[in-house]
């Protein structure tokens, strides 16, 4: 027995070797880690709203064969630009229209990722490197689990990214490679057909912030007259050839953005356009309902929701260090400040909207994780503490929660909610073995620690990494349909019985998209269907169903509206008097 033990334990250690060393063994580990993106998939509906919101948007490209304007409801849709529809479209175009082909694109592009994160890795420094950061990646909590929804997110980050990354190779380059202007004009060109300018405004600050650190540093700030800045700003242009690597960044960026917008003008006039620039610009200015957050609402999400490379990020994030990889560094303190200020100022505050710091936060992990690797050094003491504090808070929520799920009448007493109070008394399955999962996690934690102990810090990584990874794909499978049961089943049911009948539905005191896209709707309808008093009062042509939340009576005082049912939270109405 002792000697099989040892057995496994020298080829686990050989072939851990030929793992940090070898880009095919480094490329098949990143193909082996993204299968988990792709399972579980279509286990669970669409949550509301980004996820139906996108999904929907992208349906309706497909019934209106309308691929220029991106609608809800087959209006105009003027938020979002329509990268991502599209890709989405192309999904459900290839496997029908359904969960898993909206969420398909993000799963695709968190191969991608992995496979990216690895190869700038290898380049930056070495094997061992790509594949830490790689493994980091994978194994926090939220990267990991934007690769298994339907949001935006995920591929506006991409591309932002590719763009900082190229505009950092300029500098390295001292300018002597001009295609990598070009190659960050084209990135940052499509991140702004994903989602908006947001992704141009973080690259400009981000460039600001590191031409005045480049400044400081090399003037020692013992001089910073005027005529000294424009001698230095001289010598800068001279030396990187600027402008010519403005020129590039511009042309790339023009020829997929004005592209975009010459088209989109040609077909739907520069009303479309203003209404985009005015959302865009309403949006940072006053919070969507729902999204307004204390100031350090995104220092709190990326901090616990980051676990562990938030953690392992700490000291590369607070202190510098001189060596190969500083030059990027320097970019990815920057970027990750950038996100962090421009979103804690905003007044609108959503989860995904501090997501563009999970590169390089991963980034500044991975620095510290290798750093150890290569000196065998310990992990200090500080990170250790609030490692062991943030990981069995986790594994203590995590399993506390599923107990709870499997025991809702504990918590039902506690709660004043009419609508939570219902909505956990909706039926669903539990096999009762759910909080295992919090342990599995936990597992992981100690098994990690043990061997960071050990100065085995791979082992360590490649333990939590995996325990993450784990812990996500069987709350995946097992429990988060329950949870869409709980939050919204019934009334996705109710939306799914009247697929494609010559209906109108609509909810009344709360905002959804799952209505259009799980009945799904037809275009050629009447334009006034989005007119809420039309639909309750007005001379209507065939029947609506109205859904509301059971503590929401509006409904109950109009007499020609008939309460068909309650269930789950939701009450679900119908008007019979149709015109003719």
């Amino acid at each position: 027995m002792r000697n099989t033990l040892e057995k496994i334990k020298n080829a686990l250690r050989y072939y851990s070797s030929i793992l940090l060393k070898e880009k095919r063994a480094g490329i098949l580990l990143m193909g082996f880690l993204s299968l988990f993106f792709f399972v579980g998939l279509g286990n669970f509906h669409l949550f509301d709203w980004d996820e139906i919101n996108f999904a929907e948007s992208a349906r309706e490209m497909l019934e209106s064969h309308n691929y220029s304007l991106v609608q809800i409801n087959y209006t105009p849709f003027w938020e979002k630009p329509p990268f991502f529809f599209w890709l989405q479209a192309i999904s459900m175009k290839m496997f029908g229209i359904n969960d898993f082909a909206a969420r398909l694109p993000n799963a695709v592009f968190g191969f991608i990722y992995l496979i990216t994160i690895f190869i700038m890795g290898r380049k930056l420094k070495d094997n061992a490197f790509g594949i830490i950061w790689s493994l980091l990646y994978f194994g926090s909590f939220l990267p990991h689990l934007y690769f298994k929804s339907g949001i935006i997110d995920p591929v506006f980050n991409y591309f932002i990214f590719l763009a900082v990354y190229f505009t950092a190779q300029i500098f390295e380059s001292k300018g002597t490679q001009p295609r990598y202007a070009m190659y960050a004009g084209l990135s940052i060109g499509i991140s702004f057909i994903t989602k908006g300018p947001v992704g141009l405004l973080l690259l400009l600050l981000t460039l600001f912030c590191i031409i005045v650190y480049r400044y400081f540093s090399q003037s020692g700030l013992k001089d910073l007259s005027l005529s000294t800045t424009i001698e230095q700003s001289k010598k800068y242009v001279s030396e990187y050839s600027v402008w010519k690597n403005i020129y590039l960044f511009s042309l790339g960026f023009l020829i997929i953005v004005a592209t975009w917008l010459l088209a989109e003008v040609y077909h739907h006039g520069f009303d479309i356009l203003a209404k985009f620039i005015y959302y865009q610009i309403e949006l940072f200015n006053s919070p969507v309902a729902g999204h307004g957050q204390p100031f350090y609402y995104h220092f709190v999400v990326v901090l616990l929701g980051c676990f562990p490379a938030s953690v392992f990020a700490l000291p590369s994030l607070i202190r510098s260090k001189n060596g190969p990889l500083c030059f990027f560094r320097v970019w990815m303190v920057a970027l990750f400040w950038v996100v962090m200020i421009i979103f804690s100022i905003s007044t609108t505050k959503i989860v995904h909207y501090s997501s563009m710091t999970y590169l390089p936060l991963t980034f500044l992990a991975a620095l510290y994780v290798y750093g150890m690797i290569k000196k065998n050094s310990e992990l200090k003491k500080y990170v250790l503490f609030i490692y062991l504090i943030i990981g069995f808070f986790w594994a203590t929520i995590l399993t506390a929660a599923l107990f709870l799920l499997n025991h809702v009448s504990v918590i039902i007493p506690f709660i004043k909610d009419d609508f939570a109070v219902q909505s956990l008394l909706t039926p669903v399955f539990w096999s009762g073995y759910e909080p295992a999962i919090g342990l599995v996690f936990a597992s992981g934690l100690i098994i990690a620690l043990i061997c960071f102990l050990q100065k085995k810090h791979f082992k360590a990584l490649f333990a939590v990494s995996l325990s993450v990874g784990l812990t996500l794909l069987l709350l995946a499978i097992f429990v988060l349909p329950g949870v869409e049961r709980f939050t919204q089943g019934p009334a996705i049911d109710f939306y799914q019985s009247l697929e494609y009948k010559d209906v109108y539905v609509e909810t009344v005191g709360f905002k959804s998209y799952a209505q259009y896209f799980y009945k799904k709707s037809k275009p050629g309808q009447n334009p006034k269907r989005t007119e809420k008093e039309w639909l309750l009062y007005g001379d209507i042509d065939k029947p609506v169903y109205f859904v509301t939340k059971v503590n929401n009576t509006e409904l109950d005082t109009i007499s020609h509206i008939i309460k068909i049912k309650t269930e789950g939270g939701f009450s679900f109405y119908k008007r019979n008097n149709v015109s003719h």
